[in-house]
Order: C-alpha cells, then sequence, then structure tokens
C-alpha cells in the first residue's frame, strides 16, 4: 500500500506527517509520460518560468520610447550596469554582438535559479519507493539536462557562432596551434623547436574546450540541486523562521551563478575574438 503524505505550505515553512528529513531525487519527476515525449516537473517550471519572464518583460518595457517609461528605465539601467561590465571581457567589437546573447543568458537563468524560491515550490509532492521526496514544481535549473543544454548553448553553439563569424578559422587555429614565441626574442632556432610544445598545448586546449560544457553545466546543477535539497530539508525539520535565512542565502548564490556562468561564457569568446581589437595582450 502505498504511504500517503499530506503536505501543506505555509509561508516558507513546510509542515508534513513525516519527520524524516527530505531528500530531493537527482532526477525530475515525471508528471507524464504518453507518445514517447514525458513531460517532468523541471520541463513544466522551466516553461512557465520561461512564459512569465515574457510576460513582465513585456509589460514593463511595451513599446520602447525615447524619453523611458518607469519600468523601461529600470530595465535600462540595469543593462547598461550589465554592459559595461561585460564590455570590459569581450571588448568595443563584440559587445554589440554578444550582448543580447549574453544578457538573455543571465537573466534567464537567474530567475530560473530563483524559481526554487517561489511560494509552494518543493512544497507538495510524494516519496517514492526509495523514500526520496518528489515534488510536483522543480526549478528547472535543478536538472542535469537543462544545466547542460546550456552550457552546450553557451560553450559550444554561441561560441562557434561569433567565433568563426567575427575571428574565423585562421585566427582560431593560431590561437590554439600557433607559435606565441618571438622569433627576433628568442632566436631562429629555439623559435623553430618551439612548434611542437605549442602544438601539444593547443590540444590540451582543444580537450579544455570539449569540456567546457560539462563543468558548465555541473556547477550551475550542483549549486541549485544542493539548494533544493537545503531549503527542502530545513523547511521539513523547522517549519518555522529557522529558513529564512537560507533562504536568502539561496538567492544571493542564485545571482552569483548566474554571473559566473555569463562571465565564463563572454570570457570564451573574448579569448579569441579579441585580437586585433587591442586586448590580445589580456589574453
Amino acid at each position: 500500500m502505498k504511504r500517503i503524505i499530506q503536505l501543506s505550505a505555509v509561508g516558507f515553512g513546510l509542515l508534513a506527517t513525516s519527520t524524516e528529513a527530505f531528500a530531493v531525487s537527482a532526477s525530475p519527476y515525471r508528471l507524464y509520460d504518453g507518445d514517447g515525449l514525458p513531460i517532468t516537473n523541471s520541463m513544466l517550471m522551466g516553461w512557465v518560468i520561461s512564459l512569465l519572464i515574457i510576460l513582465l518583460v513585456r509589460s514593463m518595457v511595451r513599446r520602447p520610447q525615447l524619453i523611458p517609461s518607469t519600468g523601461q528605465a529600470f530595465i535600462e539601467s540595469g543593462l547598461g550596469g550589465i554592459r559595461g561590465i561585460l564590455e570590459s571581457i569581450v571588448g568595443p567589437r563584440m559587445i554589440g554582438p554578444t550582448f543580447p546573447f549574453l544578457i538573455g543568458l543571465f537573466f534567464f537563468i537567474l530567475l530560473h535559479n530563483w524559481s526554487g524560491l517561489l511560494p509552494g515550490v518543493g512544497a507538495f509532492g510524494h516519496f517514492d519507493s526509495a523514500d526520496h521526496f518528489l515534488y510536483w514544481a522543480r526549478p528547472a535549473n535543478a536538472d542535469l539536462n537543462m544545466t547542460i543544454a546550456l552550457g552546450l548553448l553557451s560553450a559550444f553553439g554561441a561560441w562557434f557562432f561569433f567565433v568563426f563569424k567575427y575571428a574565423g578559422l585562421k585566427v582560431l587555429g593560431a590561437d590554439l596551434f600557433g607559435n606565441k614565441a618571438n622569433r627576433q626574442e628568442v632566436g631562429t632556432g629555439i623559435w623553430i623547436a618551439l612548434f611542437p610544445i605549442f602544438f601539444f598545448v593547443g590540444l590540451i586546449e582543444v580537450v579544455s574546450i570539449a569540456f567546457r560544457p560539462v563543468s558548465l553545466g555541473f556547477r550551475l546543477f550542483g549549486n541549485v540541486f544542493g539548494g533544493e535539497n537545503l531549503l527542502v530539508n530545513m523547511t521539513s525539520l523547522v517549519p518555522f523562521v529557522v529558513p529564512v535565512p537560507f533562504y536568502f542565502l539561496e538567492t544571493l548564490i542564485g545571482l552569483v551563478q548566474a554571473f559566473v556562468f555569463t562571465l565564463l561564457s563572454a570570457v570564451y569568446i573574448g579569448l579569441i575574438c579579441n585580437h586585433g581589437d587591442g586586448h590580445a595582450e589580456a589574453h
């Protein structure tokens, strides 16, 4: 017989008939499994939050005006500050083409990270046969599928697009396998001898590039998933007051992780595309 669990959300707290600490399953819970296309709780939450992002921006900005409205001015001030940070990384030449992607990536990840703090998320669900608590609303970034997809989009899709369009294959090859030594300073003999070393270093860099989506995806997943476990366990043990500081902690972590993901994406693009733009020395 299935064990019946009665759960109810009260403010930031969680009341349960069980006194066990909840363990959030690493796998998303399937809400619908028909026609070969399963719909999980993380997918549903991701669609809802994405739709809310679109509606929020549209409602605040509406039709952009020369004299901005309050909502438009608020968004533009925030975008201006972030643009200044990103411009120092990707360079003045690349900030225009890359900014829409990078700022969209930042806010998309940020709001999905914070979606786990909404009332009711992590409050309603059931236990599976292994005593893992599977709740019906799960933040999309607490699903490894989502974070790996973001890593592939950023470190492969967008990176290849910007590098090949604005730098070219020749610049990429020279950056990875080219001889960076100055022939006049080290001499012709040493300069020629350095070619195999730089080629080997280039192969290591190729492996590093191949693992970028994994490192980005696992870092984001680990922090969001760990935060979900922390919040669910704390609210199950002590429903009132005590969990509140952890909600503030997760708010900060969600912001930092979105910022780190976006900055790393900008760094990957800037390392190649900054050549010839006065930023090669930074590389």
